[in-house]
């Protein structure tokens, strides 16, 4: 077994929409308003991205914290303007941490074998606030930024 496949089972993972597989492994028990709801404070989950995936261009109405474990990563995030990071080891040029702001457009894409990262979102990811860039949604997103491309 590789370690791919040994981070899936150890971990408990299952595949994502969006791409690549994810556990989630946190869910505060504190409540907080948000965009007129009830939401859970946090939400944090395990999100696995194995080389030749990717995290389709999608979007959320919370803050999303990305950190990677192993492995390293490319993040992309669109609100006015288009922002590239890379996340891994920390080196020149190389983060461990970035923040997609609630509402950006994101992807990313593994630059390594595999990575693995962990995604914390506050107040608490939920699915009904998930939107994945599809049809005339996507078309619009790579007209505005085509860097997007990469990640379809």
């Amino acid at each position: 077994m590789g370690r791919i496949e040994e981070l899936i089972e150890l971990l408990g993972m299952r595949r994502h929409p969006e791409g690549g597989y994810y556990a989630e492994v946190y869910r505060s028990p504190v409540e907080v308003a948000h965009s007129g709801k009830t939401r859970k404070a946090v939400s944090a989950i395990y999100f696995l991205l194995p080389r030749g995936e990717v995290s389709r261009p999608h979007r959320i109405l919370s803050d999303e914290l990305w950190h990677v474990y192993e492995g390293e990563l490319e993040l992309v995030w669109a609100d006015e303007g288009f922002h590239r990071t890379r996340l891994g080891r920390v080196r020149e040029g190389v983060k461990a941490f970035a923040v997609v702001p609630a509402g950006a457009w994101q992807a990313a894409r593994p630059l390594s074998e595999y990575a693995l990262a962990g995604c914390t979102v506050s107040p608490a990811f939920e699915w009904d606030e998930f939107e994945l860039a599809e049809g005339e949604v996507l078309e619009g997103l790579l007209e505005r930024f085509p860097e997007f491309k990469e990640f379809v």
